[in-house]
């Protein structure tokens, strides 16, 4: 019975998941390609340069306790209370502190590149706005907590659709008004302060006074090298940000925020899907190593069945999709968005193996393999820099490619999963992508105009990649069929679908 709730939950938990951040995409691509329209390169820029510091400040303030409370056997109201006022005192302090920093950020970019061309007087004061973004969300990270660990994604599908939808009206909005970069920085705001209102909604629990924090003491130790982790996977994540800021224009910046913009979309929705549940479940079966291995490939096939088509797939129409989504002001996005799409599943699968070791309560590795992917990162970005942007990008695509080995080393040593058992799990969905790529470019390449390239191209890769997965016998899309069928019969028949098994393909 443990079995098969656990197998419903997980069934449930990818179903809502599913549908909120296909929602979330959708909306995003929308919102995204209006105010790419209305908005210029240098505006992207401007919030751009900006994003590590408020990415790292929320690091800070959430300290991993987040996940931390996610993981404890039993959680206490004591505990979330405990984090609740520790986020918002931190949170509190380090606007304090970057708020009088702002001068000094604005400094570091003026005396750059970045500068060129471009007044950036104004971003001490959107730094300052900017920042309050980890501000309000510090009053949520609690209530995510608890919304996380009772696998509500319902609820959380609902809270980030609802504050995706609301703040990106308003920004565009502000965008059609002219107020150009400080669109953006409202938005961003703005999307914080909703999610933090309808997490407090959704979520039963609430703070209270007096507070103790003996908790965070117990937590303390697991969550240190989770806080370490976020700091550094922050840096990694932005870290091509950081230079372009340092050696070139804001222009730059610009279009590669707007690549990676686009290939984040097709990664997160991926990955997104994955981690709803991936933690939850992978710690349900932690004591049992040989379920938890079996449970992790599933997972594994299911992330590259959906990863491979979808990252080689955008990578295969990024140019269409710049031309007839945001215009050919951002063409130049174009090669640095198809070097980024082809190393992007390394997200969604090394994520997954992140979640593994996390529930296996080894966040040292995590932490030690989060630093060590940095530092060979920042090396292969800095020493190619002056070769230009397109040698930046490709650098840390490989840098990516290498940390995911590095990765399945340490699923192997957890959970006995060998890298020749990895490879065959993702090897047969990518050759499935490319081969369908492949029949597309050649059904389509005698199409000139470029709504019905773009449109052509997608429909013949996915009907060849189904198709193809079809006749191989994949037995992760016979299953996935199976359970939307089942989903769809269950109100006329009144019956309860089952989960997929945890046995192999």
């Amino acid at each position: 019975m443990a079995a098969d709730s656990l197998k419903e939950k997980t069934a449930k938990g990818l179903a809502w998941g599913s549908i909120g951040n296909g929602s979330q995409l959708l909306l995003g691509v929308v919102f995204g390609i209006v105010l790419a329209r209305l908005l210029s390169p240098a505006d992207y820029g401007m919030v751009g340069i900006l994003q590590i510091f408020s990415l790292i400040a929320t690091s800070i303030q959430d300290s991993g306790f987040r996940t931390a409370l996610a993981n404890r056997a039993e959680v206490r109201h004591e505990d979330y209370n405990a984090v609740f006022w520790f986020n918002v005192s931190a949170a509190a302090i380090l606007y304090a502190i970057l708020f009088f920093c702002a001068p000094l950020i604005t400094a570091f970019y003026q005396k750059s590149g970045t500068s060129v061309g471009h007044d950036l007087s104004a971003l001490t004061p959107l730094a300052r706005f900017c920042f309050l973004g980890f501000v309000v969300s510090s009053l949520g990270t609690a209530h995510y907590a608890y919304l996380f660990r009772t696998l509500q994604v319902k609820q959380k599908a609902i809270i980030t659709v609802t504050g995706l939808s609301l703040s990106s009206l308003v920004g565009i909005t502000l965008a059609y008004l002219g107020f150009s970069y400080w669109a953006l920085a409202i938005q961003g705001v703005l999307f914080s302060t909703c999610n933090t209102i309808l997490f407090w909604h959704f979520s039963h629990w609430r703070p209270t006074l007096p507070v103790s924090f003996k908790p965070l003491r117990e937590m303390f130790g697991f969550s240190s090298k989770l806080l370490a982790t976020a700091i550094c996977t922050n840096i990694n994540t932005n870290i091509l940000s950081v230079v372009l800021g340092r050696f070139y224009s804001v222009v730059h910046v610009g279009y590669y925020n707007q690549a990676n913009k686009w290939t984040s979309m097709g990664s997160n929705l991926i990955q997104s899907t994955i981690l709803e549940v991936a933690q939850p479940v992978l710690r349900g079966v932690a004591d049992d190593r040989g379920r938890q291995k079996r449970v992790f490939r599933k997972m594994l096939r299911f992330t590259s069945f959906l990863a491979f088509p979808a990252l080689f797939g955008l990578a295969f129409v990024s140019r269409e999709l710049i031309l007839v989504a945001v215009g050919e002001k951002w063409l130049e996005s174009v090669p640095l968005m198809q070097v980024l799409c082809l190393c992007a599943f390394t997200a969604p699968v090394g994520q997954l193996c992140l979640n593994l070791v996390v529930a296996k309560g080894r966040s040292d590795l995590v932490l030690w393999n989060t630093v060590g992917f940095g530092l060979m990162q920042l090396a292969a970005v800095c020493l190619t820099h002056s070769y230009g942007l397109m040698a930046m990008v490709c650098a840390f695509g490989a840098a990516n490619l290498a940390w995911l080995l590095l990765w399945l080393c340490f699923v192997r040593r957890e959970t006995g999963l060998r890298l020749r058992e990895a490879a065959l799990d993702m090897a047969p969905y990518a050759a499935l992508a490319a081969v369908s790529i492949a029949l597309a470019h050649l059904a389509t390449q005698a199409i000139e105009n470029i709504y019905l390239l773009f449109a052509a191209k997608i429909i013949v890769t996915a009907v060849a990649y189904t198709a193809l997965a079809w006749f191989s016998g994949s037995a992760t899309l016979r299953e996935c069929l199976d359970f939307l069928l089942a989903r769809v019969r269950k109100p006329h028949k009144g019956g309860k679908p089952s989960a997929p098994a945890d046995g192999k393909e």
